[in-house]
């Protein structure tokens, strides 16, 4: 499990359509670097340091689990991709989007890439009056005095003027969603984006606990005499655990996300079962089926048979190597008729085909911009 920690940022803008440059900056942290917690209130002040347009400036409270090195990466790519054009000079000069870490935690770092607490923040009215209004009580790890304090004692005569505008705040996985399943056919990558959603935004993890089936290695060798069994003990381990992992919400993660969710038996068993051992199991599994709490959000990451049997043979268990397209055809259809007749599941389908969110951050990043987008 990553660290969540927290981060003061500083951003101005005095050149082009300076209010979306802030929005565009903020959009991206939120992306990129972590979830965006408070913004200030946006204020106006004279360049600073040389003779130029007036500047635009915020602060911002980020959760993050990248550590120094790589925030100041991230925040520069980020710079670069508004079009800030950095050069060698030590003068300062106009800019469309400038990006400075105030805080990271407590820590006090020295480095050649990053000094923090920012040396030069203490003396600069445009960043001590924002930073105020999001965290007067915050102390500062060296002078030992509360933000509210040190702009209290900042000898800034510069006039700075609090604007009637607003940047809006991206809202992050974890306050749009209590508890996200993630569905897929077999190989679709499910069990590892929900991995990765729960290392990055601090989520509860409920994985399905497939390998200790007894059943399943016979089930490939002999699906007709495995199958009845195979899926009472799917139905029965999945309800435990839904039960049990959601009831007992953990205070410290933010948000449930699962691989999988109870109505997956179902499918798996009209494909499985035979007509009469389909009608007793249906019985059983609507009980349980009423009992069990249901996701905010469903996601079903489609993929087709062709990279299925590729993901399949790629992870290199055994007993799955001698799974025939027609099968997972078959689970596909089983998964389109459930979406299409469960009206009151909050679904959302992202064909991850021609992805790889596992390697590709660029691919991973589409994906969780689909769910955070997603309006139901």
């Amino acid at each position: 499990m990553k660290i969540v920690r927290t981060t003061y940022l500083s951003l101005g803008t005095n050149q082009g359509n300076k209010l979306q440059n802030l929005q565009d900056a903020i959009d991206l942290i939120g992306d990129t670097v972590g979830a965006i917690e408070k913004i200030s209130s946006v204020y106006k002040t004279k360049s600073w340091g040389f003779e130029g347009a007036d500047f635009y400036n915020i602060c911002a409270k980020i959760s993050t689990n990248l550590n120094p090195e790589k925030l100041i990466q991230v925040l520069l790519e980020i710079e670069n991709t508004l079009g800030r054009k950095r050069t060698n000079s030590k003068t300062y000069s106009s800019r469309n989007i400038d990006i400075d870490i105030l805080f990271f935690d407590d820590e006090i770092i020295f480095s050649p890439n990053l000094i923090v607490p920012h040396p030069r923040m203490l003396a600069r009215k445009f960043v001590m009056v924002p930073l105020t209004e999001i965290a007067p009580d915050y102390k500062h790890p060296i002078e030992k005095q509360t933000i509210l304090m040190c702009l209290q004692n900042c000898d800034d005569k510069n006039t700075i003027e609090k604007l009637d505008l607003k940047i809006i705040r991206p809202i992050a996985l974890f306050e749009k969603y209590n508890f996200i399943a993630i569905e897929g056919n077999i190989g679709a990558g499910k069990t590892s984006l929900a991995k990765m959603i729960g290392d990055d935004y601090n989520a509860k993890l409920v994985l399905e606990r497939f390998a200790d089936n007894p059943f399943l290695p016979k089930y490939y060798k002999d699906m007709e005499r495995y199958a009845f069994p195979l899926e009472m003990s799917f139905l029965a381990d999945r309800y435990n655990q839904l039960s049990e992992d959601l009831a007992q919400f953990d205070l410290f993660k933010s948000f449930i996300v699962s691989d999988y969710y109870i109505f997956k038996s179902l499918i798996f068993a009209q494909v499985s079962l035979h007509k009469d051992e389909y009608a007793l199991y249906r019985k059983i599994f609507d009980v349980m089926y009423n009992e069990i709490s249901k996701p905010n959000l469903y996601v079903y990451l489609y993929q087709n048979t062709e990279r299925l049997l590729q993901n399949i043979k790629k992870r290199g268990r055994e007993y799955e190597q001698n799974i025939e397209p027609e099968y997972l055809e078959k689970i596909h259809s089983g998964y389109s008729t459930f979406i299409k007749s469960e009206e009151n599941l909050n679904t959302l389908i992202i064909d991850v085909s021609n992805l790889d969110f596992v390697n590709n951050p660029e691919d991973y990043r589409t994906v969780i911009n689909q769910i955070s987008e997603y309006k139901s």
